[in-house]
């Protein structure tokens, strides 16, 4: 017999009875949504902080559907092409910075991972995949306040192009330091928390529905209006236009 054959990690999985096993552990977690879906997109298991988001009370209520039964029409879509690009490809997501826009939720940002589900015969059976909520930054880091001036700096110029030797020369600290702390206390590189500050303003401005999306893009920096669109797309999944669609059915059902 083998080493491979007789591994602990073998012999564990096994005599696992139930591989959903760490479901009950996503329950007890309030700032993470946890899921697993088949091939046809459909929730196979979800925790409680997803049925709680999606306004439901109990999992059966989501079990067995999909995003397009769920979310809004442009928001669901681009989850499904997101699976369908997991599924197809082997590819995983990664600490994609996402704007999750719940039914019954405020806007949030977080950090989603997605992974491609194999059978024994290493053929794609599904996905799973978790949204980690990005929290409050650790002000009790000793180099917090210098990373704030940093932060300061990026919310008062966000309509600008932000270098790193600005954040430099404001923080006493080297790229590398800047990154490295970033990632520590915000959970995000510079580059991501710079993207969410703009996203963070376009998405306020957005509400206001007699401002221009053409207006709204240069107040973020963008003076071409198509560039502003791919880059809100590929962070939030839906178009500028799309966006407040949502926003005016979510303020038309709340009414």
């Amino acid at each position: 017999m083998s080493l491979v054959e007789t591994s602990p990690r073998i012999v564990l999985a096994s005599a696992i009875n139930d591989i959903f096993f760490t479901e009950p552990l996503f329950d007890a977690m309030p700032d993470v949504v946890f899921f697993v879906k088949d091939l046809e997109g459909r929730y196979v298991v979800v925790n409680r902080t997803l049925v709680t988001r999606c306004g439901y009370k109990d999992k059966d209520d989501i079990l067995g559907r999909t995003a397009q039964e769920l979310f809004p029409t442009t928001l669901a879509q681009s989850y499904t092409e997101q699976d369908q690009m997991v599924v197809l490809s082997g590819l995983e997501v990664k600490d994609q910075l996402e704007l999750h826009l719940y039914p019954d939720r405020d806007p949030g940002w977080c950090l989603t991972n997605k992974v491609p589900l194999r059978d024994k015969n290493h053929q794609i059976i599904g996905l799973t995949g978790t949204s980690r909520d990005l929290g409050m930054p650790d002000q009790r880091h000793p180099v917090y306040h210098r990373i704030a001036a940093a932060v300061r700096h990026i919310h008062a110029h966000y309509a600008e192009s932000i270098h790193m030797n600005e954040l430099e020369q404001i923080t006493n600290l080297s790229i590398a330091q800047i990154e490295r702390y970033f990632q520590k206390i915000f959970s995000l590189t510079p580059r991501q928390f710079m993207i969410k500050v703009k996203l963070d303003a376009a998405t306020n401005m957005l509400a206001d529905m007699n401002r221009s999306i053409t207006d709204i893009a240069a107040s973020c920096g963008y003076q071409d209006h198509s560039a502003f669109s791919r880059m809100f797309k590929a962070t939030v999944g839906v178009t500028p236009s799309e966006y407040r669609e949502v926003l005016q059915k979510k303020a038309v059902k709340n009414f």
